[in-house]
């Protein structure tokens, strides 16, 4: 069989084991090294998971311009930095066009969504992802990519309730989620998941579960969305306005402040950063699943 020349198709790069200490990253157009990105990554450290790295040598000198943050997680795992990585080497490449392959690398690049990752890790078999699967069809519930009646699209949120608060709170937070609004859309949404679970987890059974969908099936989700945005932003912004709507003429109350503990600051940051829907995108050279 004749085989066509698609050499143009084909990148001139060869491919070689070099010790980390034989290269240099943290050219001006690069970012930052993450360390807390490292340290994340070397507790779940997957051999499998490592791409090889992008390495234009020039004048002899082996520059990262795909992979830094790929280098300092071998690194850090081995406890070495003559430990060897592969790489995929450019001979012919000159500083401004490494800058503006780094720049470009992910324009074109398809994220996997948060419900792609889950469903992969159903496929691997991975316990997390198949008692969370459980825990929401046992409610009538199913996890799904776009919105649909009985619904959950925020598979970052359920994900996050678990991990943080562990399978009891994820499955109180459910059952008040849809005792209270019977499975209206915007009550499966991702701060009222974030929201209702925080509050589980904050008042204990201080909160009352038959209080709570008494009172709070009286004020429609619509409505307290709207009071949640005056309050803040995020999941902290619904906790705020849900325990308002479980206070009201009730003289002991649960206290707002609880929400915060001593650490309010920390707490708003960290609330910021779920005001998003299922929108993550996985950007970094050395993915985890």
């Amino acid at each position: 069989m004749k085989i066509t020349d698609n050499s143009e198709f084909v990148p001139n790069v060869h491919f070689d084991l070099i010790p980390i200490k034989n290269l240099v990253s943290n050219q001006d157009y690069q970012r930052n090294i993450s360390i807390r990105h490292v340290r994340k990554a070397a507790n779940n450290f997957d051999l499998y998971q490592i791409n090889p790295v992008k390495v234009s040598r020039r004048d002899g000198v082996n520059y990262v311009f795909n992979g830094q943050h790929t280098v300092e997680i071998v690194a850090e795992v081995s406890g070495s930095r003559d430990t060897p990585v592969w790489c995929m080497i450019y001979d012919d490449l000159e500083y401004s066009h490494e800058a503006e392959i780094f720049a470009n690398q992910m324009k074109y690049v398809k994220q996997l969504l948060p419900y792609e990752i889950f469903q992969a890790n159903i496929e691997a078999g991975n316990d997390e992802q198949l008692m969370i699967k459980a825990l929401v069809e046992s409610y009538g519930l199913t996890i799904c990519g776009t919105k649909k009646p009985g619904g959950i699209c925020a598979v970052s949120a359920l994900e996050k309730a678990y991990e943080n608060y562990g399978f009891d709170v994820l499955d109180r937070t459910l059952r008040l989620l849809v005792g209270t609004w019977e499975g209206e859309d915007m009550s499966l949404s991702s701060n009222m998941i974030s929201g209702v679970a925080k509050l589980i987890a904050t008042y204990g059974d201080k909160l009352d579960d038959d209080l709570f969908k008494e009172r709070l099936g009286k004020i429609s989700c619509k409505e307290l969305s709207r009071t949640a945005k005056e309050r803040g932003s995020g999941s902290l912004g619904y906790a705020e306005a849900i325990v308002n709507f479980y206070n009201k003429r009730t003289r002991f109350g649960l206290s707002i402040h609880e929400l915060y503990g001593k650490n309010k600051k920390k707490e708003a940051m960290i609330d910021d950063q779920e005001t998003y829907d299922d929108s993550e995108e996985e950007t970094e050279e050395f993915r985890l699943l």
